[in-house]
């Protein structure tokens, strides 16, 4: 029995009736012109994502689990795609994201928070501050961003050298690599994480920032 199979009969028997009101009001609101239109030619969205009940959350206790886990690995997919490593839900729920206008489903705030919540339980997903409606997202975690910045420094000879943030993630030197381009924050934060194990320094000041590696 596929996995498949067995996913849409947790849903088809745990759903007597999927709400079919769909999002019509909510998103009376979200003219085409308003909703976030975003150049993902390149972009294969997975199977749920064309399927209606994907987007509503499901009372099976399985079935739910397998769902936000589906929800938080298209995030980190979707992020790491775009290389964005900030989401803010208000607007987010206007994304392609979380609003498929193809078949007229979107996911409400409440659901998208707590996929968030399970972002942060796998340590892939941190909130800004104390509102938690503007998350840093880690498609690598910051251990192992903090693991990849440490090996292009030893496998670079970058080792006892100098580099500031903009090298790092902004230079022609690492156009290829997956830090290129890294959120500024997200990118102190892993480098805090070797920091703490001894294989870097970081130092100077907030719009002046280097790095020293170990």
């Amino acid at each position: 029995m596929s996995k498949l199979y067995v996913y849409l009969q947790h849903v088809f028997e745990e759903l007597e009736d999927v709400n079919e009101e769909s999002v019509d009001e909510e998103n009376e609101s979200l003219s085409e012109d308003e909703t976030i239109m975003e150049n993902l030619t390149d972009w294969e969205w997975p199977w749920q994502y064309s399927f209606p009940p994907f987007f509503t959350l499901q009372p099976h206790a399985e079935t739910k689990v397998r769902q936000i886990t589906a929800w938080r690995n298209l995030v980190l997919e979707y992020h790491s795609h775009r290389k964005e490593s900030i989401l803010d839900i208000q607007e987010s729920l206007r994304s392609p994201l979380f609003y498929n206008a193809t078949i007229n489903r979107k996911l409400d705030a409440e659901f998208v928070l707590l996929i968030m919540n399970d972002l942060t339980r796998t340590k892939h997903a941190a909130p800004c501050d104390k509102t938690k409606n503007r998350w840093e997202i880690y498609w690598h975690t910051l251990e192992e961003w903090a693991s990849i910045l440490c090996n292009y420094a030893i496998n670079n000879g970058l080792t006892n050298n100098v580099c500031t943030l903009f090298e790092l993630t902004q230079g022609d030197m690492v156009i290829n690599e997956e830090f290129y381009g890294l959120n500024r924050e997200v990118l102190i934060k892993a480098l805090k994480v070797l920091e703490s194990q001894g294989k870097c320094e970081v130092f100077g000041t907030e719009d002046d920032t280097g790095v020293k590696f170990y």
